[in-house]
């Protein structure tokens, strides 16, 4: 059983459902293989799932919108999102040379052009050419999708920005958190590119003249925007391993280098802290139980109708259920790397590749947010389908419970 949990169904499905996709760079092909299982394996077997609101941060930004824009036909769209994750080559999406080295002293100290440590224009014309924006439009344009929001985490004020696309009857959300701002837009590449730009390895990305970063630094499970959306059913696609006690890193006496600290400085700032999500949620659920229990049935009208005359926002039992890796990524990425050193040096460049050794400790966690390779990507999805399948019953009951 995956550490987290599912959240208990209300006793009523009642509102919109909406998926929920974290950031974490490359290991975003995890979530293309839980997409594979429902609109494969489980929509043979229970119908196809619907889905009102989208919402991605970082490479779940770029799963996300490709997911609204085929939701008018989610399963040959899935199989389109399946094979280009399995076609990816690691010099096509992110690169390195003499050009990006000649970068450096622009990514150390700033200037007039934006730089970071690797080559992205390759994203960039993976994510022009390979996304379908007017079939987006058109899904949003005839309600097919409620709404797609993209967090980025705003470079002038550190503050997380969430775009909204939303259907032409869908209210903008006025009552998200103080430190969140909300705009409506129409998303295109350069939202997405800006939700994925990794600090100091991508260079900042402008959206209407303002500079933007990887929205996981602040919002890396953009649950909230879902649900101030209308969601009373949240399935969240988490990058996060299970809580295992982890194996000791290093023999005694050694110390890591600047690549492991990365990584796991990364694993700080970018993987989402879901689990504590999850647990907020039980707990109001649990509040909403034990007040309609002792006041009655109208509990939750009347709390609300305090907190509306209050200007403040209602709450709502929800039903939540998370899909999250059993294995840990970074020791999948760093068996990988070991097996395939001479094919990536290569792709990477041999001093690249020196500066990511694995060699120090048991995972790579760095390597994991930058190994866009088929062979790698195909095992997340794996890993992916087989974890979702393993939550079968939740996911049945989350899409298709009756009242």
């Amino acid at each position: 059983m995956n550490a987290i949990a599912s959240v208990p169904p209300p006793s009523v499905h009642a509102g919109h459902s909406a998926m929920v996709f974290s950031g974490g760079g490359a290991r975003g092909a995890y979530e293309a293989g839980v997409l594979r299982y429902l609109f494969g394996e489980f929509a043979r077997r229970h119908g196809v799932p619907s889905v009102d609101v989208v919402s991605g941060t970082s490479v779940g930004a770029i799963n996300g919108t490709y997911v609204a824009s085929v939701v008018h036909d989610p399963v040959a769209g899935v199989q389109r999102l399946v094979k280009l994750w399995s076609e990816l080559e690691l010099d096509r999406v992110i690169g390195f040379g003499v050009t990006q080295a000649a970068r450096l002293p622009r990514v150390l100290f700033g200037g007039k052009q934006g730089a970071g440590i690797l080559d992205v224009s390759p994203l960039i014309k993976l994510v022009s050419t390979n996304m379908r924006w007017s079939d987006l439009v058109r899904n949003l344009r005839r309600g097919r999708l409620r709404a797609l929001t993209i967090s980025a985490t705003h470079v002038a004020t550190g503050r997380p920005w969430v775009f909204v696309d939303r259907a032409p009857d869908v209210p903008l959300p006025t009552r998200l958190p103080p430190s969140m701002m909300v705009r409506a837009d129409r998303i295109g590449p350069q939202h997405v590119l800006a939700s994925a730009a990794i600090p100091v390895l991508f260079p900042p990305v402008p959206v209407h003249g303002e500079l933007f970063v990887d929205g996981g630094l602040r919002l890396n499970t953009p649950m909230s925007p879902a649900i101030h959306l209308g969601a009373r059913r949240v399935l969240v696609v988490a990058l996060t391993s299970a809580m295992n006690t982890p194996k000791p890193a290093f023999d005694s006496g050694v110390f890591p280098g600047v690549a492991f600290l990365i990584g796991k400085m990364l694993n700080a700032f970018l993987l989402d802290h879901v689990n504590a999500d999850f647990y907020e949620i039980e707990r109001v659920n649990k509040m909403i139980d034990d007040g309609v229990a002792l006041y009655g049935e109208d509990f939750v009208t009347r709390m609300n109708a305090r907190a509306e005359a209050e200007g403040r926002a209602g709450r709502e039992r929800l039903h939540a259920v998370a899909v999250a890796p059993s294995d840990d990524i970074g020791m999948i990425a760093a068996h990988h790397m070991r097996s395939n050193k001479a094919r990536f040096g290569r792709a990477l460049g041999k001093q690249l590749l020196r500066l990511l050794d694995i060699g120090e400790g048991v995972d790579a966690d760095l390597v994991s947010y930058l190994l866009f390779d088929g062979d790698f990507a195909r095992q997340l999805m794996d890993l992916g389908e087989h974890d979702a399948r393993r939550r079968e019953e939740d996911l049945a009951a989350f899409f298709f419970a009756k009242p």
